[in-house]
């Protein structure tokens, strides 16, 4: 059973995460250079001058490929509290995960049908 303090807990936590946030952006705004320089404009690659155009077209599979890849690593995440706890949660958390794992693979198979997991 939860109180109230527990919760009251996370609101604080929550209230000073915001506030040093805010209280951290705020203060970089105001000390950071205002000065406006064609340098600071430019492209930058490694300290030599920019070769080309500054906009390369990027294919978008490489962007599909990487929401993959952090969507199935943040899942996985979802995982672990239940391997942790899997004697506790008996068989409705086995058919909880079961269908969660389920569900995972059909999203998994859907992307690899498309060509999604593809390099090239």
């Amino acid at each position: 059973m939860t109180t109230t303090a527990e919760f009251s807990n996370v609101g604080i936590f929550a209230v000073i995460a915001i506030g040093f946030a805010a209280v951290t952006l705020a203060l970089a705004k105001i000390f950071r250079a205002h000065v406006k320089d064609d340098r600071k404009m430019t492209a930058y690659e490694c300290g030599m001058p920019a070769q080309g155009g500054t906009e390369i077209r990027t294919n978008i599979r490489y962007y599909n490929f990487a929401l993959l890849f952090v969507l199935f690593d943040v899942e996985t995440l979802f995982i672990y509290p239940w391997a942790v706890r899997a004697k506790e949660a008996g068989a409705a958390g086995l058919l909880a995960i079961g269908i969660f794992a389920g569900m995972l693979f059909l999203g998994l198979f859907y992307a690899w049908k498309k060509g999604a997991l593809e390099w090239e």
